[in-house]
């Protein structure tokens, strides 16, 4: 891998490849089976500092940027998706809040830990009738004295019930805003809900398709009582900033897409080196060659536009339409690398021992998580101008 890559970006991309390749794959589909997050690895991981890369060493974290992320990201997707996006989610939604947004007092009370990878933390923004259209949100925080009193309910919410969770920052209506035609619109804050808070119950685990080692629950929070001082950021700038780091989290999914596509790539091409049929192997058939070489292109593309939008990003330059485009083609790229993959592996594709059948259960979030490619699509009109 070598894409203008600095010796320190392709040595951490080796390395976390090479935990990736001989701790995470061994382990995957046994923990894959049990539907449950390997917590030796995720400390592992935090051992690594992956929690801590794209934060300052004043805050225990290394010092590094946002391309460091994604490349770890990557390394840990091409063979287990759930653990990449374990750390992909606890960085981007768990902690890039945080330290974009929080108080001194809140970093140091929350970072330390998180950055140690001793310590996730979930975003809650989804509802069951509040998705891409978060303008639809129910929850509701009402001041009482010095305590927000939240009550509601959030679905899908990565990270937010495991054994090392801390908190789950929860976007509520806390009143009304003017918006720009005058029409009166729901006021969006964001609030930290620390785990174990009375009346935060996080509910059984979902039944998923895919990404069944990633922990992700529906939440539900009854006359839940935190300190005022909890607020994250603004009153009323909940949503706002949230969108950024939504942003910045599409770069980072879409490297997280890369790298299964990328998996997919290097399970199709070695097992079409090794399959003999009718005396020679199938990868010497066209039709399977060209299928290989065609998830080559898409990974080489993925890759190139979450690097390009990633490299923005770090320079301080607009990377919001950059952002869109890598999390479309990278998921896209995902989807098809898998189907592909499998179809190559035949009959042994469709076991669940295999890594591309996981990839195949697993990819189909790719184009749903983090933005729909549909709202992908519509970001990318408007910044075309051509959709108001």
């Amino acid at each position: 891998m070598n894409y203008d890559l600095s010796a320190e970006e392709q040595h951490l991309y080796d390395t976390v490849s090479d935990f990736a390749d001989t701790v995470v794959a061994p382990a995957a589909y046994g923990y894959d089976t049990e539907r449950r997050l390997p917590m030796e690895i995720i400390a592992q991981m935090g051992e690594m500092g992956l929690f801590g890369l794209p934060f300052p060493k004043k805050y225990g974290g290394q010092g590094g940027d946002y391309v460091q992320l994604c490349l770890a990201v990557e390394a840990l997707g091409r063979v287990d998706q759930s653990i990449g996006v374990t750390l992909e989610a606890g960085v981007g939604l768990g902690i890039m809040p945080i330290y974009r947004n929080g108080s001194p007092a809140q970093r140091e009370t929350w970072l330390p830990d998180l950055l140690a990878g001793r310590a996730l933390a979930g975003f809650g923004l989804t509802e069951a009738k509040a998705g891409s259209d978060a303008g639809a949100t129910a929850t509701t925080a009402v001041l009482d004295g010095d305590d927000w009193v939240i009550n509601g309910s959030k679905q899908f919410i990565t990270n937010s019930g495991t054994p090392i969770t801390s908190l789950v920052t929860i976007t509520a209506v806390t009143g009304e805003r003017t918006g720009r035609m005058g029409e009166r619109k729901p006021e969006l804050s964001s609030i930290i809900v620390p785990s174990g808070t009375p009346g935060f119950t996080v509910e059984p685990a979902y039944d998923k398709v895919g990404w069944h080692t990633s922990d992700t629950h529906p939440l539900t929070l009854t006359d839940v009582r935190v300190p005022a001082a909890n607020l994250l950021g603004e009153r009323g700038r909940g949503y706002a900033n949230f969108l950024q780091s939504l942003d910045e989290g599409r770069i980072a999914f879409a490297a997280l897409a890369t790298g299964a596509a990328q998996g997919c790539l290097e399970e199709a091409l070695r097992y079409a080196k090794e399959r003999v049929v009718f005396g020679s192997t199938i990868g010497s058939n066209q039709h399977v060659a060209f299928k290989i070489a065609k998830m080559q292109a898409r990974v080489h593309q993925a890759r190139l536009a979450w690097l390009d939008a990633a490299r923005k990003m770090v320079a301080g330059k607009p990377f919001k339409i950059e952002a869109s485009i890598a999390k479309m083609v990278a998921g896209e790229a995902a989807m098809d690398n898998a189907r592909d993959a499998t179809q190559v592996f035949g009959g042994y594709g469709f076991l669940n021992e295999n890594a591309v059948a996981r990839h195949y259960r697993d990819s189909k979030i790719l184009e749903i998580g983090e933005g729909t490619t549909e709202v992908q699509l519509m970001i990318i009109t408007r910044e075309l101008g051509l959709v108001a």
